[in-house]
């Protein structure tokens, strides 16, 4: 599948990876992008149509499902971040708030887009998920447990959406260089990396990505006698 000439749908477009996918996919030469956003005026991307997507309200999807039918493909990137020990009571409404946004708010964008992609010829869905979608870092259990959901999710969507011959892609990067980890000293992919393995990736008609050594090696040891995540990440 070409992204020349396609229409995207990018939704936490206003910075960060989302940003990154909106200017890459207009330098290779989407048709339309919609930079999706809880406030558009947030977006500031020269060529780009901002407009306003809170994946977890359910009018901001069927409105903005209604008024832009053109879609052809979806990236689900936009997501949140909370830390703390699962063991704190207090980390109990963080996983449902990460949940909602990084499990539940992909399924309600894929099912109220997915009958335009029919329409429109098939097109992707890409999950913008992560590594630790297998794995947990120390007080990053809720962060985890909801990328783990959206990775099932992901692969519920993919078999039951291959029938009207839409691609369902996950994506699992380990740290990306955005505000959102920007804290951490390990090795990071730069944005524009992760955009162009994905685009690649779409356009090979690949279902899954991994971005960098860290996912290969942590996919890798799954199928071990001591996969990660029973070994844990070493401290």
């Amino acid at each position: 599948m070409q992204i020349k000439g396609k229409v995207v749908l990018v939704t936490g477009a206003n910075r960060g990876l989302g940003k990154q996918f909106v200017k890459s996919l207009l330098d290779a030469g989407a048709s339309k992008v919609y930079a999706a956003a809880r406030n558009p005026d947030s977006v500031d991307i020269e060529g780009a149509q901002a407009i306003r997507l809170d994946v977890t309200n359910a009018a901001d999807i069927a409105q903005a499902a209604a008024k832009y039918a053109d879609v052809q493909v979806v990236i689900n990137n936009a997501g949140a971040l909370t830390r703390g020990a699962l063991l704190d009571h207090a980390s109990t409404q963080g996983v449902r708030d990460l949940i909602e946004v990084n499990a539940i708010g992909p399924l309600n964008v894929t099912q109220a887009f997915a009958p335009m992609l029919r329409k429109n010829g098939g097109g992707a869905v890409v999950n913008v998920l992560s590594v630790l979608s297998w794995v947990v870092l120390p007080d990053g259990g809720a962060y985890s447990v909801s990328k783990s959901a959206a990775w099932a999710v992901t692969n519920a969507l993919r078999d039951e959406l291959r029938g009207q011959g839409t691609l369902v892609v996950g994506v699992h990067p380990g740290y990306i260089d955005t505000d959102m980890v920007a804290e951490v000293t390990a090795p990071k992919t730069s944005p524009a990396s992760v955009v162009e393995q994905v685009l690649a990736a779409i356009e090979r008609d690949e279902e899954e990505v991994l971005v960098d050594d860290t996912g290969r090696a942590v996919k890798q040891s799954l199928s071990t006698q001591t996969p990660i995540y029973i070994t844990g990440v070493p401290r």
